[in-house]
């Protein structure tokens, strides 16, 4: 940050050369006095969501700023909260190296590179709890694509986990083929026992006699979308990201017998500058070698921002024609980030609103913890039906098996 503070200086004083240079080339005015001119900028009222606006005067005439000294501007305004007199004295002839303000190299996996590291990502709202209000454009967001490992992982869980991977998949299975049996139906294939018990008794007591007595079998035709976002802050780092990955190539192994759609997605975050989404496996990819290659890298990143991987995850799942879309979240611990005020109650209060969107959305969102103390804050961010805490990582894999079970019978 600091060398980057530092180049925007000297990148802002030879811009404003520039301008003073492209300026001596025009007619000069009558009333241009013969002193080197004078560049003031003045801060513009702006809304509080907004970034900063300024104008530019030289010699007390207004003069438009191009975008890159605009985006500048900006960017020294959001570090310091000023611009600095100084900064606004326009660099002598060859007082700074070139080297210095070359443009930078853009590397995808380094979002902190450049003047706006912000180019190319994905913007996403944020909810300030205590302002009432969201701040639009607030969480800067990144794709990337887990680093495939090619190692003996995936084929030493499916060693160490055979009998647990078969009950799994039997599982799988019988919901895949389950049928619904549907009772008090004025036609069907059976007799719904409890039906005819109680409209005979209510009969005997002078009521009308219910034709609602049979039972009929219901062939259900599953039209579901899953997607599983799964926790890879820095505190999952040892056991539990070890859990995490073998639970996931149980699950992927299991769900190849039940043909429902699903994907998977990591997320970290550390600042609202460095949001992160990791494609583990995208809906309309198989599940192959080189998903499971990735499920094998999938390593702890930063910090537990929460919100904006849950509103992408919404947005992708809303580009999927179901009848029910599942988000399910597995985690290790309550929303959080590093020097930041996400931390807390703005971070549980902004999870919670993505996760009142989601469902506004259509889609119905759970969460799987591994944090003993998620019962303090959980049943706020989730509702008391909507969460569920695993003491035994080992269970981990039946434990989502029996939840997307329920849910989507």
């Amino acid at each position: 940050m600091a060398e980057r503070i530092a180049r925007e200086k000297i990148l802002l004083k030879v811009k404003l050369n520039e301008l003073l240079e492209e300026r001596r080339k025009e007619p000069p005015r009558p009333d241009a006095p013969a002193a080197e001119p004078e560049i003031e900028l003045k801060p513009l009222e702006a809304d509080v969501l907004e970034l900063p606006r300024f104008e530019m005067t030289i010699d007390g005439a207004p003069v438009p700023i191009p975008d890159d000294v605009r985006q500048l501007l900006t960017s020294i305004q959001l570090d310091l909260g000023d611009i600095p007199p100084e900064y606004l004295v326009p660099a002598g002839p060859g007082e700074y190296d070139p080297k210095l303000i070359q443009p930078e190299e853009k590397d995808p996996e380094d979002v902190w590179k450049g003047t706006y590291h912000e180019v190319g990502a994905f913007f996403y709202r944020e909810w300030d709890y205590g302002r009432q209000h969201y701040r639009k454009n607030w969480c800067v967001v990144r794709e990337r694509e887990v680093k495939p490992v090619e190692d003996d992982f995936v084929a030493g869980v499916m060693r160490r986990y055979a009998g647990q991977a078969r009950q799994l998949r039997r599982t799988f299975e019988a919901m895949r083929d389950a049928d619904r049996r549907d009772k008090r139906q004025t036609e069907g294939d059976d007799i719904d026992f409890d039906a005819l018990v109680e409209t005979i008794a209510e009969h005997s007591a002078g009521q009308e006699l219910s034709d609602r007595v049979m039972t009929k079998l219901h062939r259900s035709e599953r039209d579901i979308a899953a997607l599983f976002l799964v926790d890879m802050s820095g505190s999952t780092n040892g056991w539990i990201n070890e859990a995490e990955r073998a639970a996931l190539i149980l699950l992927c192994e299991a769900f190849e017998a039940l043909g429902d759609r699903y994907a998977i997605y990591g997320f970290s975050g550390m600042t609202r500058k460095k949001c992160e989404i990791f494609s583990i496996k995208r809906f309309d990819q198989p599940y192959d070698a080189d998903v499971r290659a990735r499920i094998s890298g999938v390593r702890p990143q930063d910090y537990t921002r929460m919100g904006f991987a849950i509103r992408y995850a919404t947005d992708l799942l809303i580009g999927i024609e179901a009848r029910t879309r599942l988000m399910i979240t597995l985690s290790d611990g309550k929303p959080d980030d590093y020097h930041d005020n996400y931390r807390g109650k703005y971070g549980i209060e902004d999870t919670r609103r993505a996760l009142l969107e989601a469902t506004r959305a259509g889609i119905r969102p759970f969460c799987i913890t591994l944090d003993q103390e998620a019962r303090d804050y959980l049943p706020h961010l989730y509702g008391v039906a909507r969460y569920t805490v695993v003491d035994d990582v080992a269970r981990l894999p039946f434990k989502v098996a029996d939840i997307y079970r329920r849910l989507t019978v």
